[in-house]
């Protein structure tokens, strides 16, 4: 494959149809391996979000038993301990999050309503077809 012999002399190297080949090989190739690698990319920022998500949810519960009222700004959070720092949303790549105020008459400080929730910023939709702003 690659030689032939013509007048007597032998030349060396491919044709235009076997280069042709293997192009169309590598290109079916980059065509099924590129959506799984961007897929792959998708669902690592997805778990990074999910374990974001629940770490913040837990220290705002645990800064709301221990104080006996929610924070009022997750920046409170930092600086009284409950995290370095904070949490990064994959999706948008910013430390801004979505809170969700807590209802006065079901607080538990009825006098200062805080954070009892947060969510996603991002305005894309997951795997699953779930908008990242309701997980």
């Amino acid at each position: 494959m690659g030689r032939r012999i013509q007048s007597g002399r032998r030349r060396f190297g491919f044709t235009l149809i076997e280069l042709m080949i293997v192009m169309a090989v590598i290109s079916i190739l980059l065509a099924v391996a590129v959506p799984m690698y961007q897929r792959s990319v998708v669902r690592a920022k997805e778990s990074v979000l999910r374990q974001n998500l629940f770490t913040l949810r837990t220290v705002i519960d645990e800064y709301t038993y221990d104080k006996a009222k929610a924070p009022q700004a997750l920046q409170d959070l930092v600086q009284e301990g409950y995290l370095r720092q904070m949490p990064t949303d994959p999706m948008t790549g910013e430390a801004d999050w979505t809170t969700v105020q807590e209802d006065a008459v079901t607080s538990v400080n009825q006098t200062e309503p805080g954070i009892f929730d947060v969510r996603s910023k991002s305005d894309k939709k997951s795997l699953e077809g779930t908008p990242y702003s309701e997980w």
